[in-house]
């Protein structure tokens, strides 16, 4: 006999691809956040549209998908640093009807803004802010015109506040969570929930590639299931444990002070970097 949490995990599931089904499309889908988020859909019954940079890797998690849960699954290898790869987004697209829509592909860098490369601070915000934009555009006016869909924008607890050492990732951050706020209130009259999950450290492969050291930090199942569960009843969810500690323990303090507390942290992950003068970057994969 099934036990009660199985049983209401399994109602949950059924109810979230009643509502947002049948197909989700879901960015950096190859690893981290994007792939448990594609995991816990395809065990959801969704056909997914699996977007990430390693094709073999989507294959390999679409023959994996298909075989254990089922359902269909099409891979889309795409740069959303470039126009084309935005595009090649919403080509893959046409003809299903995409009803849920994640946008976890993103990245960061470490160290002082000054000491990075230019080119790299760019794609960043193309990455993490121009790709979600015409996304979410997209997606949005064709949910809208439906009138029922799903939209999870990925923001940070380091959205809230500047942060030295993160300085521009935490401003594209502040970006997509402003951005969800505002599409809330304007998609949810038309039947289209969005939502800005605001985790903290996550392990995920994504602060070793920035070169920084965390030592508390959630995983990427710690964020998801709490992310889908609150998805059409609030507009920011702190996913985790560590996620609600730490915003409790800023949320009184002045701003400035928000700023020089983190400011501290990313000084102590990035404390092991030679000389502490180098920007190190995490690209999608």
């Amino acid at each position: 006999m099934p036990r009660h949490d199985e049983t209401a995990g399994h109602a949950r599931s059924a109810a979230l691809h009643t509502r947002f089904g049948p197909w989700a499309l879901v960015t950096g889908a190859s690893e981290g956040i994007g792939r448990e988020f594609a995991a816990r859909l395809a065990e959801a019954g969704f056909d997914l549209i699996l977007v990430a940079r390693r094709k073999p890797v989507l294959e390999g998690l679409a023959r994996e998908f298909e075989q254990r849960y089922h359902v269909n699954c099409a891979v889309v290898a795409a740069d959303l640093a470039t126009a084309d790869g935005i595009d090649a987004v919403t080509a893959a697209a046409e003809g299903r009807e995409v009803g849920l829509f994640v946008a976890a592909a993103g990245f960061g860098t470490s160290g002082p803004l000054v000491a990075s490369r230019l080119d790299d601070e760019l794609a960043m915000i193309d990455v993490n802010c121009r790709a979600v934009v015409a996304h979410c555009r997209h997606f949005g006016a064709k949910m809208a015109a439906r009138g029922s869909g799903g939209i999870v924008l990925m923001s940070s607890l380091l959205a809230f506040q500047g942060v030295p050492g993160a300085a521009n990732y935490a401003a594209t951050k502040a970006f997509v969570q402003t951005l969800a706020e505002g599409l809330n209130r304007e998609l949810a009259p038309k039947g289209v929930a969005v939502i800005a999950s605001a985790p903290g450290p996550i392990q995920s492969g994504f602060g070793a590639r920035a070169n920084m050291r965390m030592g508390l930090a959630q995983t990427p199942a710690d964020v998801v299931p709490a992310t889908l569960r609150a998805l059409g009843r609030r507009g920011t969810v702190r996913p985790g444990w560590l996620s609600k500690m730490l915003e409790a323990s800023l949320a009184l303090l002045p701003r400035l002070y928000r700023t020089r507390i983190l400011g501290l942290v990313m000084g102590g992950m990035t404390r092991h970097q030679d000389g502490g003068g180098t920007a190190d970057h995490a690209r999608p994969a």
